[in-house]
């Protein structure tokens, strides 16, 4: 048995992977603590883990993003994703660190695993390995590896070829370190006043110093990095039932509607990004209305009222069990969470991707890039925009058989229990080495 100490930023969409891992590690036989925000105690404990409170300086309620940093408000573009950098990643890092370190020292761990947005881990990656457990990040969201023959993690621009790629990169690198120069000298302050040296590299490419990364999707649904030689290993997606614990949602009283006379049309905006359904939910019921197709909505958790009177092919409810829903599905609307779109890939369902901020331009790239189904680049289309892309992958089967080919790969992957197993050969590896010394 290994005593693994799991890490987040307290965010719900950093924790739920994480929770995954940790029953299948708890299941495996492992000795779980899990480092994050205090609301997600119940959540942990449920887990099979002991929780562990990150200190006030470093927690938040993601729910309240603008009551703990109000300096947020009105931030566009480049100017949001440097704010939130400073303030909301790379701030709480040093706090984050003390509180790793007083972990370990109250007891050790075997290996310590990391979302990497958990930026005080850039300490723990700076530390020499003979001083630290066995680190590995959890990719939770594309993988974000500097690389020449990728464009840099945020933009959502896709690879390009040849010299012309290359030299295309470079520029691109420069260009976003430059704007986020503030949060790369804070932090190597951040690693410097832990007594390490700065990491090579820009700061959101740590996870290259972990002893390993394992990724939450698949190979084919990664863009191809020659020039790393980190060990990346693509374990796929967590399965709904693990991601979401036991039990699920309960079936609406409309379900017998979905009885395939009509393609049945899927639109999420998920459970965060969700506090304005008129950026894609109420667009796409919109759009569909006319349709010859059954919209089915899910709100995240908002009242299902708040859209409104429904158009007679528009179904809705908060929650909607995806294991269910997903293999009567035709076509999936999304702003492009990584979760949910790895839901709708593993049935193989073609995809609309409409989400530019946080990650999700860059898992509509992937999308994208993929075949799997087209990108709108906005936040909030039009409904002309979301009819026309959905017409598109419904019309054209080149979407859907990508999108099968993900969920083979998909179905033939191991999930967390690959996680476990990155885990153990870290954590034996390490006892090897040990033993050799």
């Amino acid at each position: 048995m290994a005593s693994v100490l799991l890490c987040s930023t307290p965010v719900h969409a950093h924790v739920t992977p994480l929770l995954a891992v940790t029953r299948s590690l708890v299941a495996r036989g492992h000795d779980v603590r899990f480092l994050t925000g205090a609301r997600f105690a119940a959540a942990v404990t449920a887990a099979g883990a002991q929780h562990l409170s990150l200190p006030a300086d470093a927690d938040f309620d993601d729910r309240d993003l603008a009551g703990h940093f109000p300096g947020r408000e009105g931030r566009t573009g480049l100017d949001a994703i440097r704010y939130d950098m400073l303030q909301i990643f790379v701030g709480p890092g040093h706090a984050q660190h003390r509180a790793v370190l007083a972990t370990l020292a109250d007891r050790p761990a075997d290996a310590v695993l990391v979302e990497p947005l958990f930026l005080g881990a850039t300490a723990l990656a700076a530390t020499p390995a003979d001083r630290r457990p066995p680190l590995l990040a959890l990719g939770i969201f594309p993988l974000g590896l500097t690389s020449a023959h990728t464009a840099p993690f945020g933009l959502g621009v896709l690879p390009a070829s040849g010299r012309f790629g290359v030299v295309r990169n470079r520029v691109l690198q420069r260009v976003v370190e430059r704007s986020l120069a503030p949060a790369q000298e804070a932090t190597a302050e951040l690693v410097r006043s832990a007594g390490e040296r700065p990491l090579d590299g820009f700061f959101l490419g740590w996870p290259a110093h972990a002893d390993a990364i394992a990724q939450l999707t698949v190979e084919e649904f990664e863009y191809p990095r020659p020039d790393v030689s980190t060990p990346v290993h693509y374990v796929g997606p967590p399965a709904a039932s693990s991601a979401a614990g036991s039990g699920g949602p309960a079936l609406p009283t409309w379900w017998s509607d979905l009885d395939g006379s009509r393609p049945v049309v899927h639109v999420t905006q998920g459970t965060v990004a969700n506090e304005d359904l008129d950026q894609l939910l109420l667009p796409t019921i919109r759009a569909l209305a006319d349709e010859d197709v059954l919209v089915v909505a899910a709100t995240g958790g908002r009242p299902v009222e708040a859209l409104g009177a429904l158009p007679e092919n528009a179904r809705a409810a908060e929650y909607l069990p995806y294991e269910s829903l997903l293999p009567r599905t035709a076509a999936y609307v999304t702003n492009g969470g990584y979760g949910g779109v790895h839901h709708a890939l593993r049935h193989g369902v073609p995809i609309v991707v409409a989400g530019k901020t946080e990650d999700k331009a860059e898992v509509a790239a992937r999308v994208a890039w993929s075949g799997a189904g087209v990108r709108l680049r906005t936040n909030e289309p039009r409904p002309g925009q979301v009819r026309r892309a959905v017409r598109r992958v419904l019309d054209d089967p080149a979407y859907a058989r990508a999108s099968a080919r993900l969920g083979e790969r998909i179905a033939a992957s191991p999930g967390t229990d690959g996680v476990v197993d990155v885990v153990e050969g870290l954590v034996g590896a390490a006892a090897r080495t040990a033993i050799d010394g």
